[in-house]
């Protein structure tokens, strides 16, 4: 599928309230990885537009058909794709896939994160979760 064709499927709605932040959560896996599951977990801050919950989903069964290398390679292209929809005050992309190439490994986590500059908001930021 073509770069823009993907992103394109991560359709957006203005955020009701640009004034306040917010986190947003969605998390999900890529279909038709069997037991295998590759769970892919964004949150963001909005700034003034927001994903598409049905829409985040066509775009993981998209991702499903499509071949990664390494789970970088995939919550790199999840970050960028998400980042080229919407304009987020700050997003963070986590994925964790088992890791099938050696018996003494059990999962492959990856958590990458951007904001915007100059944006900050320690109070909201430090209630997540400790990666």
């Amino acid at each position: 599928m073509d770069l823009m064709d993907r992103r394109a499927l991560l359709e957006t709605c203005d955020n009701p309230d640009k004034k306040i932040d917010y986190l947003v959560t969605l998390s999900g896996h890529l279909p038709g990885t069997g037991g295998n599951r590759q769970i892919i977990e964004v949150r963001y801050v909005p700034d003034k537009l927001i994903l598409d919950v049905r829409a985040f989903g066509n775009y993981l069964e998209t991702l499903s058909d499509m071949k990664w290398t390494t789970a970088e390679d995939l919550a790199v292209t999840v970050l960028t794709d998400i980042n080229n929809q919407i304009i987020s005050r700050w997003v963070q992309v986590t994925v964790n896939v088992p890791e099938l190439q050696h018996h003494a490994v059990d999962t492959h986590g990856v958590v990458l994160e951007d904001r915007q500059p100059n944006w900050d908001n320690p109070a909201l930021l430090g209630r997540l979760e400790r990666i």
